[in-house]
């Protein structure tokens, strides 16, 4: 019954964080639409902003956690894998791709973390697993090409681009597949602190040009109520849940809620007229949380 209770609240966690995301790029699209801020400056204020929120967070929890000496220099890695590599070379990779090019290499996380997964931490390849992903990505394919994308892009897809999205999708799924015993070793808010910590000191060097290249004075307030909503939803809350999620979750588990953004997308287009329900896409919503069904399932023997 405790396991059960585990994965539900890691699945609610990991759901609830994903679909965070979905809205997300309604607001990341917004503001590139707007173009008084930079797409680093945002990345900037998304490191600087939850950095802030997290440790002052940590002032009114308890217990009061220190990171043994040993793991500091796990926790950076980790912050520069899940938080610094993931964030920039996406920012970079979007301005070199397509809308559904990227969204279509952004399916290779869960593969990765699969692989990386059974390779480092020993997890177990099970057919349900393999299934799952099959499932899932053959119904994120069919959203991909049978609905519209909220995601600004490219017109056109370069060799840079796709160097990019690769390398986005390994760096997430590197972190997710070999930090977890860390994540499991301190609480959600100790761990996050020094990751936002450590990513704001990797950001710092390139928040100046950043900053100086954005017209901060001219941004309306409706866009400013966005960047509100990338930092303290998007970045603050969902990655406050993530780590949940890896907590009670295997890591593939995990990076499988990536299939999810396409449907909420879905979901978020047809809220507003840019998109209608077809049988197709009910039948790819179907897919894609039957994939992740079988992904939870792992036979004890």
């Amino acid at each position: 019954m405790q396991e059960k209770n585990s994965t539900l609240i890691g699945n609610l966690a990991c759901f609830t964080a994903y679909a965070i995301f979905g809205f997300n790029l309604i607001s990341c699209k917004s503001i590139a639409i707007d173009g008084n801020i930079t797409p680093m400056a945002l990345f900037c204020f998304r490191s600087f902003g939850a950095t802030a929120l997290f440790w002052i967070w940590s002032l009114f929890t308890a217990p009061r956690e220190h990171i043994e000496r040993k793991d500091i220099w796990k926790v950076i890695i980790a912050s520069f894998l899940g938080l610094f590599m993931t964030q920039l070379s996406f920012l970079f990779a979007i301005t070199q791709t397509t809308a559904i090019d990227a969204s279509i290499m952004n399916t290779m996380s869960p593969i990765m973390t699969f692989i990386i997964s059974a390779i480092v931490i020993k997890e177990r390849i099970t057919w349900s697993g393999i299934l799952g992903i099959a499932l899932s990505l053959a119904g994120v394919f069919v959203l991909i090409l049978n609905g519209v994308s909220l995601r600004s892009g490219a017109d056109s897809t370069s060799i840079w681009g796709v160097l990019g999205m690769v390398c986005n999708a390994l760096c997430f799924a590197s972190y997710l597949g070999i930090f977890k015993p860390l994540i499991q070793k301190y609480s959600v808010v100790t761990f996050m602190k020094w990751m936002f910590l450590f990513s704001s000191l990797m950001a710092l060097p390139f928040s100046f040009a950043a900053f100086g290249a954005s017209n901060l004075s001219a941004v309306p307030v409706s866009i400013i109520w966005h960047v509100i909503y990338v930092v303290v939803g998007a970045t603050f809350i969902a990655y406050f849940l993530i780590p949940i999620g890896q907590k009670h979750l295997r890591p593939v588990v995990v990076c499988m809620y990536t299939y999810v953004q396409p449907v909420i997308a879905m979901v978020i287009a047809m809220a507003m007229g840019l998109d209608h329900l077809t049988l197709l896409k009910v039948l790819a919503t179907v897919l894609v949380f039957t994939g992740v069904g079988l992904v939870n399932f792992v036979p004890k023997k």
